[in-house]
């Protein structure tokens, strides 16, 4: 196959997926006996029928693209981080340590706030970058172990020193939020703000660092072929840590948006958010590029928030969407079903051709 080919099939595979995806999910509606073409009106207007839902649509699928840049980072260095959901939490609580106990004039507070969130949750994803490359521990248990610890002392921490009148921190200092004026105007009172074009500008960091500079590439070809990439002098312990902290902190980025642009506070969480784990899933349908992770959520958030329309108008219940979006991954993982698919189509243009 060629290289032309190689792409046009890396842009057909998600389209496919999502198709095939929705052809299954109506026939799941169907046979639960609602009309899957109303569903998905519905859903679609539950994301376009106004500006407040168009906004709020936004504002859901912005913590999904740091999380998943995360994951498509490491996956593209060859890590699995499913740390995620931990790094996303203790950049939420970073921010809203520097938010509520740090005093500094507007923009430099927020901005402040925003490095360290970064800072602090790439050192703790360094945690399980440092263990896989010096004692080989693999990056999959470390992380799942790391986000219960992360949850738990994020609790306790709210708990001793951050608590407010309710269950979760004290209200951020206006100087630190990330809100806009602007876009709750235009978006009729949505809560989307200014983290939407962090995450967008992060997406071109990320792309720029992997694909045009010597240390991206160094960090592909050590989750390549690690062995290869040691042969040929580079560090792969340095580049496992590096890669892990640089994951971790686009993960800190996520939390901190949540913290200091859509809630002004963190609440005290008896379990995990789920978008780090999401996060897994649009780095799946982004085919782990960064371009690919922005349109991966957008599709997942967009989903999720319109099928909330379907149970509010019509009562159909919003995990058929799930099974939807379920079978778009399953699709976008098992490529080879989509491959054979478009071969078949190719034969029998061939044959109609000739």
């Amino acid at each position: 196959m060629n290289h032309g080919n190689s792409r046009l099939n890396a842009f057909l595979i998600p389209v496919l997926a999502v198709i095939l995806g929705m052809i299954i999910g109506a026939i799941v509606m169907f046979a639960m006996g609602y009309n899957p073409l109303q569903a998905y009106s519905l859903m679609f207007q539950g994301i376009f029928a106004n500006p407040y839902y168009m906004g709020e649509t936004l504002r859901s699928v912005t913590p999904l693209i740091f999380a998943g840049l995360a994951v498509a980072f490491a996956f593209r260095t060859g890590l699995f981080n499913i740390g995620v959901e931990g790094q996303f939490i203790i950049g939420q609580l970073a921010a809203a340590y520097v938010g509520i106990m740090w005093n500094l004039p507007p923009v430099i507070h927020a901005i402040v706030a925003i490095v360290v969130a970064m800072v602090s949750a790439g050192l703790y994803a360094g945690i399980a970058g440092w263990l896989k490359a010096r004692l080989g521990v693999h990056e999959v248990i470390t992380t799942i172990m790391l986000n219960y610890i992360a949850l738990f002392s994020a609790n306790y921490i709210i708990r001793t020193f951050l608590k407010g009148a309710s269950e979760g921190t004290k209200d951020i200092l206006p100087s630190a939020s990330i809100t806009s004026p602007f876009l709750a105007t235009l978006f009729e009172g949505a809560r989307v703000n200014l983290g939407l074009f962090l995450a967008l500008g992060l997406t071109l960091l990320m792309y720029w660092l992997l694909w045009k500079t010597t240390t991206g590439y160094e960090l592909r070809a050590v989750g390549f072929n690690p062995h290869a990439s040691e042969y040929a002098g580079m560090s792969v312990s340095k580049n496992v840590v590096l890669s892990m902290v640089i994951s971790g902190m686009l993960a800190g980025a996520g939390g901190a948006v949540e913290t200091l642009g859509v809630y002004g506070y963190m609440a005290i969480s008896a379990g995990f958010t789920g978008i780090g784990f999401d996060g897994i899933a649009v780095a799946l349908i982004g085919a782990n590029n960064p371009f690919g992770v922005v349109l991966g959520a957008l599709l997942f958030g967009g989903f999720s928030f319109g099928a909330d329309n379907m149970q509010r108008t019509e009562g159909i219940p919003t995990e058929s969407i799930q099974i939807v979006i379920s079978m778009i991954i399953y699709f976008v993982a098992a490529s080879s079903i989509i491959y054979r698919l478009l071969g078949v189509f190719r034969r029998r243009r061939e044959e109609v051709q000739s």
